[in-house]
């Protein structure tokens, strides 16, 4: 039985097998059915022994051919069927973020998601959706995860990421709130189309400290947000533990690891510009 594998996507995930019925099994099946059907037309005294055994090899036959195709159908990925990353975003991770939207402080870390239709890359416009009225500039540190695992130990987390980038987790905040008043989940408000604007990426290699690295991120040219990596309350391996409790991590998949304070509504005309230390990652336009 041969199989094939597709390329990789862009995110570095290997795409599903595909599996065929062997040719020639389709053949022997459809030349022991031709046979017994003559067979079974002569009226041949000599011949009943040898339609018994060309009936039972005809069974044997289509016994395989559906195990087979039980097996295409329901074991077996399409070739077709893309390979998904996801994006796991974490709330409340710095205290004075906390305060200034008068939230409570979590024990844990608040896990959220959106999904990979959430993306802008290359710096591409984020255009303002018409169903909000009040959409909030998040900027956070993304981890990219670099291979696969769960229930990972947090002295190990480092192993499995390799570069560090800055987006944007833009959030519709007046959904946010209606849905919170109603005890609704707001998904609405975090994981639509475009909400997740990603920069560039830099090796891990480059930071002294993963435990005091600077970013901010400066609106019309003027500083809005300035964060750094001690004052979250949870740092990158406490993430990486926790959230592989409950959801496999996988190359390509990006976890956004929460803002500072200084979140506020962007406008249509708005450029945004996010900075790690001193190098600017990222850097588009609200339209």
């Amino acid at each position: 039985m041969k199989d094939s594998k597709a390329k990789g996507n862009e995110f570095g995930l290997p795409n599903f097998r595909v599996w065929h019925i062997p040719y020639p099994i389709k053949t022997l099946c459809s030349q022991i059915f031709e046979t017994y059907s003559l067979l079974t037309k002569w009226n041949l005294p000599i011949l009943p022994f040898v339609v018994k055994i060309v009936s039972f090899l005809g069974s044997i036959c289509d016994v395989i051919t559906l195990c087979l195709s039980i097996k295409n159908t329901f074991l077996c990925p399409r070739q077709n069927l893309p390979s998904l990353m996801k994006i796991i975003a974490i709330g409340r991770n710095y205290a004075d973020h906390i305060e200034e939207l008068k939230n409570e402080r979590p024990t844990a870390p608040i896990v959220f998601l959106k999904p990979d239709t959430a993306i802008l890359k290359n710096n591409a416009p984020f255009y303002h959706p018409d169903f909000s009225e009040n959409i909030h500039h998040e900027v956070e540190l993304v981890l990219k995860i670099s291979k696969e695992g769960k229930n990972l130990h947090r002295k190990f987390a480092h192993r499995y990421y390799e570069e560090i980038g800055i987006g944007i987790d833009f959030t519709a905040r007046d959904l946010q709130e209606g849905c919170k008043a109603k005890g609704l989940p707001w998904e609405i408000a975090k994981a639509f189309n475009g909400s997740a604007p990603i920069g560039e990426f830099l090796p891990v290699s480059e930071f002294k400290d993963l435990a005091d690295i600077n970013f901010h991120l400066d609106i019309n040219g003027q500083l809005r947000q300035k964060g750094n990596t001690s004052m979250m309350l949870f740092d990158f391996g406490v993430i990486i533990q926790y959230v592989s409790r409950f959801f496999t991590l996988k190359k390509g998949d990006l976890i956004f690891t929460g803002t500072p304070a200084g979140v506020s509504k962007v406008a249509v005309g708005d450029r945004l510009e996010a900075y790690i230390e001193d190098k600017k990652l990222l850097d588009f336009e609200v339209k």
